[in-house]
């Protein structure tokens, strides 16, 4: 129920994307402006807020458990990635641009909204843990997968600078800020969580304005897409939930893994096609596609799961 009633929450902020879209009131400039906010500010705030705990109650060890099951969780995913387009029969071009799709989920937009909403500052403490591995993995592993066999210098394209990133450090910064128990002045902590505030409906707004541009009837009419999109949003997840249940008896970090794994197609993978050569209308109206279905499957499948 309350997976149900923040995904109608957020349904509704993408909804205002969309009106506003329609109503001019955003054009690509000021969504690109937007989505500079969120990933360089609000975002990094959001993860500082879960390290300024006054209040330790997760242990050590819960952290350590959550960072080997975040790295387990990838290479599941990896695993996953390399059979799927032969399950679907695809055409050897667009292996690369499904095998990103169903690795990388959108995390940071919608899926730490979702965890702080559902489960609080613990909850994101936990998501925080899989911001690392999302970096280094879209930056080496996505690059090469998207590369489809064209000349593409990979040691050029690969920078540190993309990897260790403002989110990247804001999570170091709040694991330390966590466990060294460090006092934050109350004028800063109020600074962090206003800016923090704006994720929310700064991102689900930009959601929105993207999929006020997609035609719909489209996006349905893809079928091997469609049965993809509910393999990336009910399978694994059912599948990986149901496997982590019998090493996770923490029923936070449980709930906090199937966010992370249930979340639609990150939406950087379009931008992965466009630069790295992939199929990137398919990866757009993947993005699209997941993240219309999500409201639905999110809510549906943690019912199921959890």
């Amino acid at each position: 129920m309350i997976l149900l009633q923040q995904m109608f929450v957020l349904f509704m902020l993408m909804a205002v994307g969309i009106i506003c879209r329609k109503t001019g009131l955003m054009n690509d400039k000021v969504s690109k402006g937007m989505s500079g906010i969120v990933v360089n500010i609000a975002s990094p705030a959001f993860i500082l807020s879960a390290g300024i705990n006054k209040e330790q109650v997760v242990t050590n060890r819960q952290l350590l458990a959550c960072a080997l099951v975040t790295v387990m969780i990838y290479l599941g995913l990896i695993l996953v990635s390399l059979f799927l387009p032969f399950l679907l029969k695809l055409d050897k071009r667009y292996f690369g641009t499904y095998r990103v799709m169903t690795i990388f989920s959108n995390i940071g937009f919608m899926g730490f909204p979702i965890v702080s909403a559902t489960y609080g500052s613990v909850g994101l403490l936990y998501a925080a843990f899989f911001q690392f591995p999302f970096n280094l993995l879209i930056y080496t592993y996505g690059i090469r997968a998207m590369r489809s066999g064209k000349d593409i210098d990979f040691d050029k394209s690969f920078s540190w600078k993309n990897i260790i990133n403002v989110g990247v450090i804001s999570v170091f910064i709040s694991l330390i800020l966590y466990l060294s128990h460090v006092h934050v002045p109350e004028p800063i902590e109020d600074v962090i969580t206003s800016l923090s505030g704006l994720t929310v409906p700064m991102s689900m707004m930009v959601i929105g304005y993207a999929l006020g541009g997609m035609k719909l009837k489209s996006l349905f009419e893809d079928y091997k897409l469609m049965i993809f999109s509910l393999i990336k949003l009910v399978v694994i997840p059912i599948i990986g939930v149901t496997i982590l249940k019998i090493f996770i008896k923490d029923q936070i970090l449980l709930g906090v893994c199937f966010v992370m794994i249930a979340t639609p197609v990150a939406s950087m993978s379009a931008m992965l096609a466009q630069y790295y050569g992939g199929d990137e209308d398919t990866a757009s109206r993947g993005v699209a596609l997941t993240t219309l279905l999500s409201v639905v499957t999110i809510p549906l499948v943690g019912a199921i799961c959890l």
